[in-house]
């Protein structure tokens, strides 16, 4: 069952080698938690737990986590903006109120 093989997945490498997917090293190196967060993000926009089927569910799941990382090969974490930090960074700044 995918779900439970997906709680066994802990790292980066295991996403990309469950879902058979090839990858630089240097790329995940940098840019680990953004790519699981995009793949993340691209399945709850997706409404991927709704998928029935096993084959079909692995298949997106395979799809967008290749999109998520395939994202980062091209770009970085401050133009993909993934994480809060970097769209207030893009935004003008920190939301501090001139306080840090």
């Amino acid at each position: 069952m995918l779900e439970v093989a997906l709680q066994e997945l802990t790292s980066a490498e295991d996403f990309l080698d469950y879902f058979g997917i090839e990858y630089d090293i240097r790329v995940l190196q940098v840019n680990r938690l953004h790519i699981l967060q995009r793949f993340h993000d691209y399945l709850r926009q997706a409404q991927a737990a709704e998928i029935e089927g096993e084959a079909e569910k692995w298949a997106v799941y395979q799809h967008w986590l290749r999109q998520a990382y395939t994202d980062f090969v091209h770009s970085n974490a401050q133009t993909e903006k993934v994480f809060k930090v970097f769209k207030q960074a893009g935004n003008g700044g920190c939301q501090c109120g001139g306080k840090i």
